[in-house]
């Protein structure tokens, strides 16, 4: 009997094992379920690095990269690590054909917006009936198409918007539009409301970082820099106008072309755009340029930003432009570059250092998704 207890465990882990190993080639942009209780997420890819959250058992995760063991993707609107050996593939055919799923292992989701809605149903035309905000976190009892019932501490339950969570956040969905949002309300409504971009998905693209710093202004500042802190400024004035924002980066760390673009791609994206700072041998080229790769939606949406920037700042327009940037021509988003000035250019350089410039920049990029939208 001793013998066998022996053998029963043995291939009891044997199997566990077996089954885990699986997952340890994560793939970029697949998605992956969480097989085990507790899954801790770091902000770094090892295990001393600083737990910002946890996941649960039958969670749903986006992976975009993996390293040692370790995968990247979002969580709370920023790129965090989780360990790779306790995923496991999604099954995709789980779900039954009315799109309503009870949640056996309930999972736990993540607000990812300012001031969303609870409403007594799924859909618009329920009852509200209280509000939440940014970082609450509930368990999910039900889903049904694009809407999570949700349970409070308190036992009360209430439906919200899925795309305003982390769950929903990560979900491809190609029939979405602004039009299906939650806030389906008059243009007049959001501009009084002064949340113009209250439903709509922005995704941020800060260039360069880490191993890539970019170009080098005259004063040995790094491109990588700049980008990411206007990126931020940026990301802060969208989110008080009501968006839903994220970054490709949060911190000076590298994220190649093809990961900007998944993580685009992995996301209900309405607008992705690409921030940079534009360099050349002579300093005397200078000017603020806004840049597209080919459709008509990512033309009309550089048309709109660029006419704001010129309005809002004062570097030279050099105008839209039709370019074969890698993030712009492998976006099935609507996408758009922005070249905010030479940082080799004495008169830019000094423009862009003003601290009111990033909060011009950020005005402008409002207004021209706002008009794009509208």
């Amino acid at each position: 009997m001793r013998k066998s207890g022996h053998l029963v465990v043995f291939l009891t882990a044997f199997m566990f094992l077996f089954t885990f190993t699986q997952s340890v080639g994560a793939k970029s942009g697949q998605t992956y379920e969480v097989g085990v209780d507790t899954l801790n997420v770091r902000s770094e890819p090892h295990k001393g690095a600083d737990v910002v959250g946890t996941l649960k058992l039958g969670d749903r995760v986006t992976v975009f990269k993996e390293q040692h063991g370790w995968v990247s993707t979002f969580y709370g609107g920023e790129e965090v690590w989780i360990a790779s050996h306790f995923l496991f593939k999604s099954d995709k055919n789980v779900q039954p054909t009315n799109n309503t799923v009870s949640n056996k292992a309930q999972t736990q989701i993540t607000i990812v917006a300012d001031s969303v809605r609870l409403r007594s149903g799924p859909g618009t035309n329920h009852a509200i009936i209280g509000h939440v905000s940014k970082g609450d976190s509930f368990d999910v009892i039900e889903t049904k198409d694009d809407w999570s019932k949700v349970k409070h501490k308190d036992g009360s339950e209430a439906w919200v918007a899925s795309w305003l969570t982390s769950e929903g956040s990560t979900k491809k969905s190609a029939s979405s539009s602004p039009a299906s949002k939650e806030e389906k309300v008059s243009t007049n409504t959001r501009k009084k409301s002064g949340q113009p971009l209250a439903g709509y998905n922005i995704m941020l693209d800060p260039g360069h970082g880490g191993i890539d710093p970019g170009a080098l202004s005259l004063y040995t500042e790094k491109e990588k820099t700049l980008t990411l802190d206007f990126s931020k400024v940026i990301a802060e004035r969208l989110r008080d106008a009501g968006a839903t924002v994220l970054l490709t980066r949060s911190k000076d760390a590298y994220v190649s072309l093809q990961d900007r673009v998944r993580i685009s791609e992995s996301y209900l994206t309405d607008a992705f755009i690409s921030i940079h700072f534009n360099a050349f041998t002579s300093s005397a080229s200078n000017g603020i340029s806004t840049h597209y790769y080919e459709d008509g939606k990512s033309m009309e949406l550089a048309q709109h930003i660029q006419t704001a920037l010129d309005q809002h700042t004062n570097l030279t327009n050099r105008g839209v432009k039709q370019d074969d940037y890698y993030v712009l021509r492998e976006n099935s988003k609507t996408s758009v570059l922005v070249e905010l000035g030479f940082i080799t250019n004495p008169s830019d350089l000094e423009i862009i250092g003003n601290g009111s410039y990033s909060s011009e920049v950020s005005e402008a990029i409002l207004e021209g998704l706002t008009d794009y939208f509208h």
